[in-house]
């Protein structure tokens, strides 16, 4: 036994830092992605197919009258007239005639007549093209819809079967891969991250009036757990400055976890559905972890969309409540929570990008309008707006696969038109995808207009009051 001078030095030494915590699977998965088709692939297709085939999906591929009223919606047909096989029926047709081959019982005596077809290298070969460079399920064609085939749905399942075949973009793929693998889709360290999380809080609480602003990590009790794209954390931190200001000016008790902050769940676009479960129970988890009793995506569209209508479904219920900072800061504005000056914005001209899978596939609606009308007196409304507005084009993980970046900055041009006819000098939106892709557009169409968030928008406009 050590003598006790030596017990001494040993009771009083620093203690060894802490390793960083293992977050993710930590299992450095690099799914097999396929350059081509090949017969066994196509074999893993016929034997994925029947575990897709849910009831929206199977009503879907069977309700289509190829009528064409989807022709008018789609923002690729608007954008590419002259390109017909991006017509959404005609799109979905290269899944349909392969589901009409096995299932439908006309198929076995008149294939031809109803539009069946053998999978094979050809049709999948279309099926790829088509259904990952050629849909970014908005779903806009399905509110045009007389049948209400949800195309969205179908894609989703279609892409699903092509990657579990190893046939996926792959730069959509190791998205998904780093997510799984580090717990965030960027695999920022968790060391890193609070870091960030404390030099953004360092600058907030250097501006005028914020000096007891903070940025709560891992407060348990706090009323919201706010979630980041992480692209906020990686490449637009004030982002998450305006948003920690605005709530911090409006006394909203808030924090954001340390582990898991990741709200993007790009599974929701290569069709992997255990991956998109394992990605909404790690916020789950932390909800529980930390004692919240508000869920709140941050601006995203598919994140807010994953966390608010399709956690429950994958995760069988959720016992706490959902929101999204657009609703909360909605309400904060209702509730005269916020004082806001809108003078600082009356040289600019501000029009609104509704993000397909927060407005159309969200549901919200007008609580970006109340935001917007009380921060500016200058708004001006894009010919087609709110649940009928189009994609701008960066949706569906299109911003992810830049192998079918071309046809993407052409599918833009719609919203291009649109945004222009506003005269707008400033377009908001509040999504990070929209964000990149309007940035985009508006360069590659000659649009001379900032791109903005929300959040972005109220932190000038903020009358911080004692």
């Amino acid at each position: 036994m050590p003598d006790p001078v030596e017990t001494s030095k040993i009771q009083t030494s620093e203690p060894e830092p802490a390793a960083p915590e293992k977050l993710g699977t930590q299992e450095n998965r690099k799914w097999p992605v396929l350059a081509e088709f090949t017969p066994e692939a196509l074999a893993k297709m016929e034997k994925v197919l029947p575990s897709k085939l849910n009831r929206i999906v199977q009503t879907s591929l069977a309700g289509c009258i190829h009528c064409g009223m989807c022709t008018e919606a789609c923002h690729y047909t608007q954008s590419i007239p002259e390109d017909k096989t991006l017509v959404p029926a005609y799109k979905a047709d290269r899944f349909r005639k392969w589901y009409k081959y096995r299932y439908d019982w006309m198929a076995k005596a008149f294939p031809s007549f109803v539009g069946a077809k053998p999978l094979s290298k050809d049709l999948a070969d279309e099926m790829y093209d088509k259904l990952w460079g050629g849909c970014t399920m908005c779903r806009r064609c399905t509110f045009n819809c007389p049948m209400g085939v949800d195309y969205g749905m179908m894609v989703r399942a279609a892409r699903g079967i092509m990657c579990e075949a190893g046939r996926v973009p792959q730069n959509l793929q190791d998205t998904v891969d780093a997510h799984y693998n580090h717990g965030n889709n960027m695999a920022v360290p968790q060391d890193e991250f609070i870091e960030t999380i404390e030099w953004i809080e360092e600058e907030l609480q250097s501006e005028e009036g914020c000096e007891h602003f903070t940025i709560p990590l891992d407060k348990k009790g706090a009323q919201y757990l706010l979630t980041l794209n992480p692209r906020e954390p990686k490449y637009y931190p004030m982002t998450i400055q305006s948003t920690a200001k605005v709530l911090n000016a409006a006394g909203v008790s808030f924090t954001i976890s340390s582990r898991y902050w990741d709200m993007t769940n790009y599974a929701m676009f290569n069709g992997m559905d255990g991956d998109a479960k394992l990605f909404a129970k790690w916020l789950f988890d932390e909800v529980d972890r930390l004692g919240c009793e508000y869920l709140m995506s941050g601006e995203c569209g598919h994140g807010y969309r994953g966390i608010r209508w399709e956690m429950s479904n994958w995760l069988g219920g959720v016992p706490f409540k959902i929101t999204s900072s657009m609703e909360l800061f909605a309400d904060l504005i209702q509730t005269n929570r916020l004082k806001l000056d809108k003078s600082v914005h009356d040289n600019k001209i501000f029009t609104y990008h509704d993000s397909c899978n927060i407005a159309r596939s969200g549901g919200v609606l007008e609580e970006p309008r109340v935001v917007i009308r009380a921060a500016v007196n200058n708004f001006v409304e894009m010919p087609h707006n709110r649940e009928q507005s189009y994609c701008c084009g960066g949706g569906g993980g299109a911003l992810a696969m830049p192998e079918f970046a071309k046809r993407r900055i052409a599918s833009g041009k719609i919203k291009a038109d649109e945004i222009k006819a506003t005269g707008a000098n400033v377009v908001l939106q509040s999504c990070h995808n929209c964000t990149d892709m309007l940035k985009e557009i508006c360069e590659h169409y000659g649009i001379h207009a900032k791109v903005m968030n929300l959040a972005e928008l109220l932190d000038p406009a903020l009358v911080l009051t004692d």
